[in-house]
């Protein structure tokens, strides 16, 4: 292995997590109940499916009720609506999460948008992107671009007076982390498809964030040595397209292995003979993403106890 210092999520997620469940024993021992997380489920997509579990399990990890909603792939966009509007009423939930992508046909911006701003647990609400935007500290801020920013300061990678590169300008993770690194003092560049000599504009960055969606996408020769990378894609390939993959989760691996396929980030694994630091696919960024989700809804249940 390269040089390149490995951001393990699993452990970094653990931390939070921990951290989360000594939070939701206080919060249950002073209001009398735990904070409750809804999590709404449209459809049967098979990797959505599996997103929630480990969601619901993350829940019993840190002492977060947790309440599921699953809904036929056919239900009309008004009866998704009456169901987050009776969220919003119900006392016991603090957090509604509508699980991504909804079914064809189904307005989903409608839908994110009836959520209440203050049970907004994945920071898609037009306010909270707004509050955002201000640079608010107390807003429920989008998992995974918070996710990314927990795991530069565990690791001691300040951004502040840094050069960022972002590459994707996605509402959900692209956008909202180039305004996080802002916030914290670093001079922010996206990217995206249609930016002239993207390589050029990544080596030029201290930290980059790869966002896009794209299996292997960001070569060595693209970053700058002593970079920090933040892998955030996810990615499957066929084995034989498959490079030697870093990783701190060699049991996912072989079960995508078993199936034909590996999970691969936006980066490829050479980067790590030039990066300082990397984060790996999968055991990077994933496991970040739902441990923030938790310490939304604690958040959440604390900001509504007042």
């Amino acid at each position: 292995m390269g040089k390149a210092r490995i951001i393990d999520g699993n452990e970094i997620a653990a931390k939070v997590l921990a951290e989360v469940k000594s939070e939701t024993e206080g919060f249950a021992a002073e209001t009398g109940r735990p904070p409750g997380l809804a999590v709404v489920l449209v459809g049967d997509d098979p990797a959505s499916s599996v997103y929630v579990r480990m969601k619901i399990k993350d829940c019993g990890r840190c002492g977060i009720e947790s309440f599921s909603h699953r809904l036929p792939a056919e239900t009309p966009t008004e009866k998704i609506l009456d169901l987050v509007n009776r969220l919003n009423g119900d006392d016991k939930v603090d957090g509604i999460l509508v699980q991504l992508p909804l079914p064809e046909g189904v307005d989903t911006i409608s839908v994110l948008d009836r959520i209440d701003p203050a049970k907004d647990v994945d920071g898609f609400h037009p306010i909270n992107v707004g509050r955002l935007v201000r640079g608010d500290h107390a807003v429920l801020m989008p998992c995974t671009p918070s996710g990314v920013m927990r795991m530069l300061d565990e690791s001691g990678v300040n951004p502040h007076g840094a050069r960022a590169v972002v590459i994707g300008r996605s509402d959900i993770v692209g956008k909202p982390v180039a305004l996080l690194l802002l916030h914290r003092h670093a001079t922010v560049t996206i990217c995206h498809s249609k930016t002239p000599d993207l390589p050029g504009v990544v080596r030029e960055a201290d930290i980059v964030v790869a966002a896009v969606g794209r299996p292997l996408m960001v070569e060595k020769d693209w970053v700058k040595e002593g970079a920090a990378v933040i892998d955030v894609g996810m990615n499957s390939i066929s084995r034989e397209e498959s490079p030697e993959v870093i990783t701190t989760d060699p049991t996912r691996i072989r079960d995508f292995e078993k199936k034909g396929y590996t999970l691969v980030g936006d980066v490829s694994p050479g980067v790590v003979d030039v990066a300082g630091w990397y984060t790996p696919v999968p055991g990077g960024v994933g496991p970040m993403t739902r441990a923030m989700l938790m310490a939304n809804t604690m958040n959440a249940a604390k900001w509504r106890a007042g």
